[in-house]
């Protein structure tokens, strides 16, 4: 039984490697939103020490039905005080490595879903 659609018709990620992810045919090497409502945008950080609550209150304000987070080569939690507006406006979260984040908002953007994927790439 084939569970996928045969075509994507929003923006997918195409790879991942470390320090990277592919977006179509362009190599993204900076952290990054993208959203299935076709939403990218720069997520200005370079490291996982660098983010705070102002990174977060970017992805509130896209008002979407839940954003992905992918915390880097590793799975690290953000602060409860980073992701307060993300809770005031009844915005999901899910925390994951990077490469776990990439496949899960593909999959999720592939179903229709409301969904924000924020990026940590880190330099290697």
């Amino acid at each position: 039984m084939k569970i996928h659609p045969d075509v994507i018709t929003v923006q997918s990620i195409s790879g991942y490697g470390p320090g990277w992810i592919g977006l179509g045919t362009e190599k993204i090497t900076a952290s990054v939103v993208i959203g299935s409502g076709g939403e990218r945008l720069t997520w200005n950080c370079r490291r996982f020490e660098d983010l705070s609550a102002e990174h977060f209150d970017l992805l509130a304000a896209l008002n979407t039905e839940l954003v992905i987070f992918g915390s880097g080569e590793r799975l690290r939690f953000p602060q409860g005080a980073w992701i307060k507006s993300l809770i005031d406006k009844q915005i999901g979260l899910e925390t994951m490595d990077t490469p776990a984040a990439c496949r899960t908002y593909n999959i999720l953007a592939g179903e229709g879903r409301s969904v924000v994927v924020a990026l940590l790439i880190e330099t290697p």
